[in-house]
């Protein structure tokens, strides 16, 4: 028998709000929080990173850099989708009680003030820095004579010869505004005439934003040139102004998948209309004047409400590229993830077998980006692709990089006539395109590739590796948290569970044949898979923690997840409070579910973790009477992902690791300094150590643990 976690309020930890963010935000006082509104209120979260002064100046500028590149994503996938729903006369309110409009204009009234406050702190806090730092962000008025040369002569070479002059007039018509372009509006004069014209200009987004002049650490926003040479664009003509604005376009389009014979096609179809979709956000210099402004949107044919006057520059999402300059004062120190000391080279210069790992010492757990991605699961499935003994590969694809080595890896196995099948998930948001390549790409090769079912998204992470061992097949199987992707590997905290246990292989042969084959219900043993038995699952679990309460046993649940949305789970949850069960939940974003309320939800406490990593583990507990359960997989407690997409979860059955995640959740749970914990009434508040009380920092702790044991095991570093 388990003793039961150490649960309950950490009645010493000191909690306040973040300082500029403004209070409560605006949400329904009924039993669920919006989702939109919770949406953004994890990216004021985001926002409160940059804030903080104690962290290293390009760490709040990163921050800076994902707050907005975060909203943009939000106006063209959920605005988006809330203006669809508006434009069909849809006034179904959601399970807070806002109908889509209402819910538009609950978001304008919360994102209004967080951009109001970002650009203060861009302006009175990082510029400064910034330029205390040696980085100085020019403005063309700030060039030298030297400086001048050299950026009329990088316009020259670099970017006159990929700009196109868009004119206005009775026989050019109002050109097409791609998404996220940053693009100029001018307003020109022939010579001697009285006349104004309208012309625009799109900024090559092929280019780096921010031109660096030869000598120290100074940039040009490329707009500037471009503004600034406008000569050579328009001879003859005089310039009387110049004025910066960007287009959002809904992502958010429809499809009719039920009467798709060509998935593929479909897909395709869909990029080139989300070219031309509809106009959700439209960001100005606040200069730009009156006529130019109603031209604007006379032509993209956009709400009021939909207008921003932002301060230049427009599109902080650019600043990534500054954040990444090698001032290393100015940065966190470089994370390099240690071997697993399973996974270390036992003879130097030869790869190590892990197959023969799991034969010999069990299941496997590893823990991104604790644990090296590239000397684990990438090195797992190359080391497939290049053995001999391997007959099979089969695995899922989600979103990865472009230049992935597993891809090449699985590329190189179906040319060597391994038997390769991947179910590419070609409606992975924002990167249909990338999946499109790898999945054309794969199929040349040889390989089999599926593209999933109509209606349902393949989200789960699984690979299969099938090996003829003494005459007879073994499986072997990694099931994850997170995507095959080398790159946010190293920013996102995701789990793996490595296994040679073959009941897990044959329900992932299941999963497999459903991905492939005709959509089917099989019977899976061990893994929960969506939408098959894993909503059906959950709530028995939480039903049996609830039993299990009355019983007398303590009752408790610990989830860690991106998202808690799910009106069916969230019911079960507040069933199991009113019951007494005890529950920590760990959301990193969207949480619909009101805590600590009396009667309601009194004794479940919700927090989020955002650190330097991205959360984006799932990971689940049972205490189940003592004899505790715990599971890992690919799904958020979301409608979406319980109802509509393919997901697995894994049972971690051995004790010992079973101990690591165990260890992992007691650390999240007391951490005092990436913490929030969310209020009855919709706050987050900042946790920070009690006088007295020891800083539990839960990632840097995860990262020293690492290095703790890998300095025990003479292990390589990934």
């Amino acid at each position: 028998m388990e003793a039961v976690p150490q649960i309950g309020p950490r009645a010493a930890t000191r909690r306040q709000e973040a300082s500029g963010l403004g209070g409560p935000q605006r949400l329904a006082e009924g039993r669920y929080f919006n989702r939109e509104l919770s949406w953004l209120e994890f990216n004021r979260r985001v926002l409160a990173e940059a804030t903080d002064r104690s962290m290293p100046l390009l760490e709040r500028l990163k921050f800076v850099s994902i707050f907005d590149s975060n909203l943009d994503e939000f106006f063209m996938k959920r605005v988006g989708g809330l203006k669809q729903q508006v434009a069909g006369n849809i006034h179904v309110p959601a399970p807070d009680g806002l109908t889509p409009r209402q819910q538009l204009a609950a978001i304008d009234e919360t994102v209004r003030p967080m951009l109001h406050e970002l650009r203060r702190l861009f302006g009175d806090e990082i510029l400064p820095g910034l330029e205390e730092a040696g980085v100085r962000l020019l403005r063309w008025d700030d060039l030298s004579s030297e400086d001048r040369l050299f950026a009329a002569t990088y316009f020259r070479r670099h970017v006159f010869p990929i700009l196109t002059p868009l004119a206005v007039d009775a026989a050019h018509p109002f050109p097409f505004i791609s998404n996220l372009s940053l693009s100029l509006g001018l307003g020109l004069r022939h010579r001697g005439e009285q006349v104004t014209r309208f012309a625009r200009v799109k900024v090559p987004s092929s280019l780096p934003r921010w031109v660096k002049m030869p000598s120290g650490l100074r940039f040009l926003p490329v707009e500037e040139l471009v503004a600034h040479n406008l000569d050579e664009l328009f001879p003859g003509m005089e310039v009387l102004g110049v004025w910066s604005f960007r287009v959002t376009r809904n992502a958010d389009l429809e499809r009719n998948e039920e009467t798709a014979e060509d998935l593929l096609e479909t897909i395709q179809e869909e990029l080139h209309r989300r070219r031309f979709a509809t106009v959700v956000r439209l960001e100005i210099d606040p200069n730009m004047p009156n006529w130019m402004r109603e031209l604007i949107r006379e032509h993209l044919r956009f709400d009021e409400r939909d207008l921003y006057e932002v301060e230049t520059p427009i599109g902080l999402r650019s600043l990534m590229q500054l954040a990444n300059l090698p001032l290393h004062e100015h940065r966190m120190e470089s994370w390099n993830p240690p071997t697993h000391p399973r996974l270390h080279n036992q003879s130097p210069g030869e790869p190590v077998d892990v197959f023969s790992v799991l034969r010999e010492g069990g299941d496997l757990l590893v823990h991104h980006p604790y644990d090296s991605f590239t000397t684990s699961v990438q090195r797992f499935l190359q080391g497939a692709s290049q053995d001999p003994a391997v007959l099979a590969i089969k695995q899922t694809l989600y979103r990865t990089s472009s230049d992935s080595p597993i891809m090449q890896s699985l590329i190189r196995a179906a040319e060597e006539d391994k038997q390769v099948a991947v179910s590419v998930e070609i409606k992975a948001r924002f990167d249909e395109a990338n999946n499109i390549d790898w999945a054309e790409r794969l199929d040349k090769a040889g390989a089999h590739v599926s593209y999933g079912h109509v209606g349902l998204k393949n989200h789960a992470k699984c690979a299969l590796v099938v090996r003829q061992e003494g005459g007879e097949l073994v499986s072997y199987t990694h099931l994850g948290t997170g995507n095959y992707n080398a790159e946010t590997a190293r920013l996102y905290t995701d789990f793996g569970l490595f296994t040679a246990d073959p009941v897990i292989a044959a329900d992932a042969v299941k999963l497999f044949n459903l991905l492939t084959g005709y959509l089917h219900r099989p019977k899976f043993e061990k893994l929960l898979v969506a939408p098959i038995n894993m909503k059906r699952r959950f709530l028995e679990l939480i039903g049996r923690e609830i039993e299990h309460q009355r019983a007398g046993r303590a009752g408790y649940i610990t989830a860690k997840m991106n998202g808690l949305e799910d009106v069916d789970v969230v019911e079960a949850l507040y069933e199991a409070s009113a019951t007494g069960v005890e529950m920590d939940l760990i959301v990193r974003g969207i949480c619909r579910l009101r805590p600590g309320i009396p009667g309601q939800s009194e004794t479940i406490r919700v927090r989020s973790i955002v650190g330097r990593f991205l959360e984006h583990a799932r990971v689940f507990y049972f205490h189940n009477g003592g004899d505790a359960e715990y599971y890992l997989g690919s799904a958020d407690w979301m409608r979406r992902n319980l109802e509509y997409r393919v997901e697995t979860v894994v049972p971690v059955e051995d004790a010992a690791l079973q101990a690591e995640i165990e260890a992992m959740l007691e650390l999240q749970r007391s951490d005092n300094v990436q913490a929030w914990e969310l209020t009855p009434d919709g706050t987050w508040l900042r946790c920070h150590p009690a006088d007295g009380e020891e800083p539990v920092d839960s990632q840097r702790l995860l990262m020293e643990r690492s290095l703790e044991r890998s300095r025990r095991s003479p292990v390589a570093e990934g």
